[in-house]
């Protein structure tokens, strides 16, 4: 684990690297990224606009879900952003060559055309969640406090299960890219809006099919003294990490057993 985090940092700094010999390019394609994630936010100001409450929710209490989801999604975007490109590997056989190198083949695709533009994701949820933190109606306590950095991490190391489970799919699924955005890119947007606007049974697969709802969801209800509209147990507002910790085993499972059972295309 230790090498394989030293090479992925050594690899991601040389494409940075390269990327930083041409500075303008670099900043104004940050800045570009940035104003593009930057539309969700647009929408939410807009919906505000015409409506003082969505799902029954302020605008500061659905900024903070914005914030929360959007950080936690970059941070994955960042770390494992190319993995579903898998596909294209195994499709052109360059995986192959991945494969005889001393080197875990996840380490090499993830870092695959790394660029500081993944960072202009973070730029207006990260704003947006220091901003509106102060402006919440909640009473802050210890346990509430602490839960926020908490469900980051957590919402980050779920959203980068979700990318090597999708990408490992392609190893059947060769031309199943499109279908993974949906989970990942969709699952990032699903969670920047309150959970209660969707369907109950829409919830219950987000919450025990496709875990998005302990991205931000769950631990967002106990921070804002929030009811949960499925009844579910207290326990589940703390169940975050569990479910992370959970999803990157089946995430490792599935990721090895596609390279286990993989066969090359021969070109």
């Amino acid at each position: 684990m230790a090498s394989a985090l030293r090479a992925y940092v050594l690899l991601a700094w040389t494409w940075v690297r390269a990327a930083a010999q041409y500075p303008a390019s670099m900043v104004l394609l940050s800045l570009a990224t940035a104003a593009v994630t930057a539309l969700d936010l647009a929408g939410i100001v807009l919906l505000f606009g015409h409506t003082p409450r969505i799902g029954g929710f302020t605008a500061p209490e659905v900024l903070f879900l914005y914030g929360t989801s959007g950080v936690a999604f970059a941070m994955a975007n960042i770390l494992l952003g190319t993995a579903d490109r898998l596909g294209e590997h195994v499709r052109q056989g360059t995986l192959d060559a991945m494969l005889v190198r001393p080197l875990s083949p996840l380490v090499q695709v993830a870092t695959e055309d790394f660029s500081p533009r993944r960072l202009g994701k973070l730029i207006p949820t990260a704003s947006v969640l220091i901003v509106v933190l102060p402006r919440l109606d909640v009473t802050w306590t210890p346990l509430r406090a602490a839960l926020v950095p908490l469900m980051i991490i957590s919402g980050t190391v779920i959203f980068a299960a979700l990318w090597v489970l999708t990408a490992a799919m392609q190893f059947v699924v060769i031309e199943g890219h499109p279908a993974t955005k949906a989970v990942t890119y969709g699952g990032g947007f699903l969670t920047q809006y309150p959970l209660s606007v969707y369907g109950r049974e829409f919830v219950r697969g987000l919450t025990f099919m496709v875990p998005l709802a302990f991205v931000n969801w769950q631990p967002a209800l106990y921070i804002l003294d929030r009811p949960d509209p499925l009844g579910l147990p207290v326990a589940f507002r703390f169940a975050s990490p569990i479910v992370a910790a959970l999803l990157c085993g089946v995430a490792a499972l599935a990721w090895r057993t596609g390279l286990r059972h993989y066969r090359s295309t021969g070109s």
